[in-house]
């Protein structure tokens, strides 16, 4: 369906951070965009962010919650950029006064997966022998490792996907496999590298807006607001809204050890979640499930399992994961 736009604003320029699957989610989203709103011209304009800029640095050590949004909402602020495509999963539950929640585009497979090393024999992580190193930087991934398969290591891994998958696939190399999201390697053709998905039979749920697309924009932009209408998926957005108000109730940010499922049997919606220590010896875990029409009512879902969770000890597992203090140089823009 075509959107109608103001004549005397044609071009549209669209953010994104400098990563090939950033680059690849943000290609798709003007495409459709193009579709909607043909008269439009859309220019893409590709940022180093805090996290990018520093590759060897652990997640968890990062003194902030907006390590992958910072600098393309200080563009978006300056009016260099109109909308900003995320990983939804990446961006904070509470965005700058200024900042706005847009549009959420349809989900991909929020699944989390694993990808076993070239050449080797094993096809679940159920399989790896003792002593076998898994690769992940997010605490969420290392936190249910360790509490559901505690014979396996889990060794830091930084770099965009192809840099990881390479690191991976090395001769004499340390990891047996990667854990990864489903999404990243389907969105960059990369589908065939997946040797087994991770469910909740493992105990593996995923994180919080996992496999869908955030689309930031300026607060009060109704022109920017009403382009994004035509691209914003219903289902997706009212799951990942009681997500995010879970994740934004405990406080959590997009590196901590929470993790969430939703599922859709008609208008009911169910979201689950956990949240595990750092070493996988505590962990609280619980379910809510309703009848869902409305962002208030999402927002409600996860605020009332997010109190649950609260009650059951999450606040206190929480409570003691501090991250160190973070000094980084500015990001680059290029």
């Amino acid at each position: 369906m075509a959107v109608l736009v103001e004549e005397n604003a044609t071009v549209v320029r669209v953010g994104t951070r400098r990563s090939p699957l950033a680059i690849a989610q943000a290609d798709s989203i003007v495409e459709q965009l193009q579709a909607a709103a043909p008269a439009l011209k859309y220019e893409t304009k590709v940022v180093t962010t805090m996290a990018d800029e520093n590759q060897s640095k652990s997640l968890q050590k990062f003194n902030s919650k907006s390590i992958w949004t910072e600098e393309l909402e200080q563009l978006l602020n300056d009016k260099e950029l109109d909308i900003v495509v995320h990983c939804l999963k990446d961006m904070p539950t509470r965005l700058p006064d200024s900042c706005a929640l847009g549009g959420i585009s349809k989900r991909e497979d929020p699944r989390d997966v694993v990808v076993m090393r070239l050449g080797s024999s094993y096809r679940t992580i159920k399989d790896l022998p003792t002593g076998s190193v898994v690769g992940t930087s997010a605490v969420r991934r290392k936190a249910q490792i360790h509490r559901f398969f505690p014979h396996l290591d889990c060794v830091d891994i930084r770099g965009n996907i192809n840099t990881r998958l390479k690191k991976l696939d090395e001769d004499h190399g340390p990891y047996e496999c990667l854990v990864l999201a489903a999404a990243g390697l389907k969105r960059i053709g990369l589908e065939h590298r997946i040797t087994h998905y991770l469910t909740a039979n493992d105990g593996m749920l995923y994180a919080p807006g996992q496999g869908a697309l955030g689309l930031e924009i300026r607060k009060g932009d109704i022109r920017m607001l009403r382009l994004l209408g035509s691209l914003s998926d219903q289902s997706t957005t009212l799951a990942c809204l009681a997500e995010r108000n879970l994740l934004r109730v405990l406080e959590g940010g997009c590196s901590a050890p929470i993790s969430v499922q939703t599922t859709w049997k008609g208008h009911t919606l169910s979201l689950k979640s956990s949240v595990i220590s750092p070493d996988g010896q505590h962990i609280v875990e619980s379910s809510v499930s309703r009848a869902i029409g409305s962002a208030d009512q999402a927002d409600a879902l996860g605020r009332d399992l997010a109190a649950i969770l609260m009650e059951l000890g999450a606040g206190e597992i929480l409570q003691n994961i501090k991250p160190a203090p973070s000094v980084l140089p500015p990001a680059n823009t290029v």
